[in-house]
């Protein structure tokens, strides 16, 4: 059992910075690389930033600068803060794991790719 939540977004003026939380439970065994995606509505999915378990950072190119991912293992819990946030940001925003072994029902461990949280949404208004 695998369980992605993401919380933090809301709805803010532009210029002001939010930091959404994604917190990763269930019978853990191991995982790496964290994701940041963002989707609007009716478009396609676009991936923000990653992270992997020991810090290093990788960003896309439209995100360097105001967009800063972190994770605290101890919490299970990986961060993305958003700064100077601007109306065309309005989206939903999802954490993903590409890759993590679980311990199954069997409690052995199993994998899984691709596990997604149901997004927390932001809306930056002018």
């Amino acid at each position: 059992q695998v369980q992605l939540v993401e919380s933090g977004g809301g709805l803010v003026q532009a210029g002001e910075s939010l930091r959404l939380s994604c917190v990763v439970s269930g019978s853990i065994f191991r995982f790496n690389n964290v994701d940041w995606y963002r989707q609007v509505p009716g478009n396609q999915r676009e991936r923000i930033a990653a992270i992997t378990s020991s810090g290093s950072t990788n960003y896309a190119d439209f995100a360097k600068g105001r967009f800063i991912i972190s994770r605290d293992n101890a919490k299970n819990t990986t961060y993305l803060q958003i700064v100077s946030l601007k109306p065309e940001d309005t989206a939903d925003y999802y954490c993903n794991l590409p890759w993590v072994t679980y311990y199954g029902d069997d409690s052995r461990p199993r994998t899984a790719h691709d596990v997604w949280g149901q997004g927390t949404q932001v809306t930056v208004s002018s």
